[in-house]
């Protein structure tokens, strides 16, 4: 079994550099950069929860550049808490995009807030500590949090507990979406997960606020559950805004670690799932692709519900894409992303 998972774990290496090799292309063309967010943002250090609302007063805190560690940038020595600020004008969006905030990589962990509400985390903070150092941030803004006629802000809550911290490299800015996925409905962002199996899990009306958060995509590890293995549920739930014009929907599901079921509406839609015999699987390298039934999806709210099993090492909902498109545009849309098919 060790064996096996030493393997896993070099497949999974020499797939995403495959992977990376062969969808440069297509991420170009997807995702477009809008605004730059490199340069001064404002920065305090401690921690205060009013610190991620909208019309906080910030005039007061220090500047830092981003991306760059704050030992650098005079708070050398520093470990603990920390918050950044910046805004930008509602002109630089589009109406008709789907938005992605890019922070690159956090040392050690993040929440971060867009208008004053939670969009995503990567990590956990004290008392549940573990890093996400290594980790690039990507996050979906939702639609109904974007201000077209005015500023935006975007709050970063960090932790680091030693070393070097802050938003230290990588690409830092705002993206869209190609425009040829207008009328697409992402999944990617926060969601909740139960360690438990149950076939409830599945309906709609199933209450599940009391379920820990997980950001979808990432594995199990960075919520604390390195060494579980076994079935975990996610659950989120989902607006398909009326007067579309697309009727047939499928769902992109990302990547996941090992084996899955998914039903959207309390119906079940699809599953992956080999023989995995002696714990061995190659489902994990395989991205999901289920149509969704005409009349499943509703106008107003949906909920999505995947029922998820681990063999071993990382598992989880662990790479994207993961949203819902108008099957049409399915071939174009998945060109390039699975070697399995």
């Amino acid at each position: 079994m060790v064996g096996f998972l030493k393997l896993k774990g070099m497949l999974k290496k020499l797939f995403t550099i495959a992977l990376l090799l062969v969808t440069v292309a297509t991420n170009a063309q997807d995702l477009d950069r809008l605004l730059n967010l490199r340069g001064d943002w404002k920065f305090s250090i401690g921690d205060n929860t009013k610190w991620a609302e909208v019309n906080y007063d910030d005039s007061s805190w220090e500047e830092i550049y981003v991306p760059r560690r704050w030992e650098s940038e005079g708070f050398n020595g520093y470990d603990g808490y920390a918050w950044y600020r910046t805004k930008f004008s509602g002109d630089e969006l589009e109406k008709e995009g789907a938005h992605y905030l890019r922070l690159g990589y956090i040392d050690d962990v993040d929440e971060v807030f867009f208008n004053g509400v939670k969009i995503g985390f990567s990590g956990g903070f004290p008392p549940n500590y573990y890093t996400a150092w290594n980790a690039e941030r990507e996050y979906r803004i939702p639609n109904e949090l974007l201000n077209y006629n005015g500023d935006n802000v975007i709050a970063v809550r960090i932790y680091d507990k030693g070393g070097e911290g802050g938003i230290y490299s990588g690409e830092v800015g705002l993206l869209v979406a190609d425009e040829a996925y207008n009328e697409t409905y992402s999944l990617e962002g926060i969601w909740k997960i139960s360690r438990r199996d149950r076939d409830e899990f599945a309906n709609v009306e199933y209450d599940d606020t009391r379920w820990e958060d997980i950001v979808v995509p990432s594995n199990w590890k960075t919520i604390g559950m390195s060494d579980y293995r076994g079935f975990a549920w996610y659950r989120k739930e989902f607006e398909i805004p009326r007067g579309g014009k697309e009727t047939e929907f499928t769902l992109i599901g990302g990547y996941i670690d090992d084996f899955d079921e998914v039903f959207v509406n309390g119906i079940k839609i699809g599953e992956t799932k080999d023989d995995g015999r002696m714990g061995r699987s190659r489902s994990f390298l395989e991205l999901r692709v289920y149509d969704i039934p005409i009349g499943v999806l509703k106008p107003g709210k949906n909920t999505i519900a995947i029922r998820v099993e681990d063999l071993g090492a990382n598992g989880g909902i662990y790479e994207g894409p993961v949203t819902i498109i108008p099957s049409k545009i399915v071939t174009k849309f998945t060109r390039g992303f699975s070697f399995w098919r």
